[in-house]
C-alpha cells in the first residue's frame, strides 16, 4: 500500500499526476489519498507521525510538503519500524524517525532522465515510492546518518493542524499523567472532556482524538475560531 502525504490540496492536477506514476510503477498496489492539506513541514511531521501508526509495516507513505523544492535539500527515504517514507530532508520525516523504535535513512541519489525543478513529488519521489512498494531497491542510494535528531523533541507541544470542523490537532501524543488536568491554549483554560457531547454546544475542551493525540474543540462549533487559533500555537497543561 502506498499512502500519498502532501499539501496540494484535493482539486487540480498535482494529485493525479503522481497517482498515475505510481499505478504505472507499481501496478496492482493500493494508492490511498491519507492526506492532501498537509501545513508546513514540521508541523506535518508530528501528523505524519500519528498517522503512520494506524498501518501496519510494509506500507509505503509518499511525502510530498516541499517548500524548498528546486533547492539543495537532499531526497531522503527513512525506514522506520518497518514502514516506509519517501520525502524531502526538510523536517517533514522528523518526528517519525523521533518517534521510531528503529530506523535507518537512505539518501536517495538516483535521478530520473528527465526532472522538473518545480515537482519532485512526480518525477522523482513518486518512483522511487513505487520501487520500494514492490520491493525494488536496484535505483541508486547510500544509508546515512540522517539528519541530527538531538533537539528534535518526539513530541510537540503546539497546534500542528486543523480538520475540516476547526478541532485543532496537537503534536502531544496523550499520556496518562494528562488525564482530567486543564489544557491553556491562547492564554484561555480549557478543560478535559471525553467525548464531544459532554459539554454544552459552544464549549471548548480538549479531549484523547483518534490517533491518540491530544486535540482541542468546541462542541458544535470551530475551535480554530472560537479560540482564534493558529498552526504553532503553543499549548501547556497547567499544574
Amino acid at each position: 500500500m502506498i499512502l500519498l502525504f502532501t499539501d496540494f490540496g484535493p482539486a487540480g492536477p498535482y494529485l493525479g499526476q503522481m497517482e498515475a506514476v505510481l499505478r504505472l510503477n507499481a501496478p496492482g498496489v493500493d494508492v490511498i489519498h491519507l492526506v492532501s492539506d498537509a501545513p508546513a513541514p514540521v508541523p506535518a511531521g508530528y501528523l505524519l507521525a500519528a498517522l503512520c501508526r494506524q498501518f501496519p509495516e510494509g506500507c509505503v507513505f509518499l511525502c510530498v510538503v516541499d517548500p524548498g523544492v528546486g533547492g539543495d535539500r537532499e531526497a531522503f527515504v527513512l525506514e522506520a519500524d518497518g514502514r516506509w517514507f519517501v520525502g524531502p530532508d526538510n523536517g517533514l520525516l522528523n518526528a517519525v524517525a523521533a518517534q521510531a523504535g528503529r530506523k535507518r535513512w537512505l539518501r536517495c541519489d538516483w535521478r530520473p532522465a528527465s526532472l522538473s525543478n518545480s515537482f519532485h513529488g512526480r518525477d522523482l519521489f513518486a518512483p522511487v515510492a513505487a520501487r520500494i512498494a514492490i520491493r525494488d531497491f536496484g535505483w541508486d542510494h547510500q544509508v546515512v546518518a540522517g539528519p541530527d535528531l538531538a533537539a528534535w523533541p518526539a513530541d510537540r507541544a503546539t497546534i500542528v493542524y486543523f480538520d475540516h470542523y476547526g478541532n485543532a490537532l496537537t503534536g502531544l501524543r496523550y499520556r496518562q499523567e494528562f488525564a482530567e488536568r486543564v489544557l491553556r491554549v491562547n492564554d484561555r483554560q480549557v478543560p478535559y472532556a471525553e467525548v464531544f457531547c459532554a459539554v454544552e454546544a459552544g464549549t471548548a475542551f480538549w479531549y484523547r482524538n483518534s490517533l491518540e493525540l491530544v486535540e482541542v474543540a468546541v462542541n458544535r462549533g470551530r475551535a480554530d475560531q472560537a479560540l482564534g487559533l493558529a498552526i504553532g500555537d503553543t499549548v501547556q497543561f497547567e499544574p
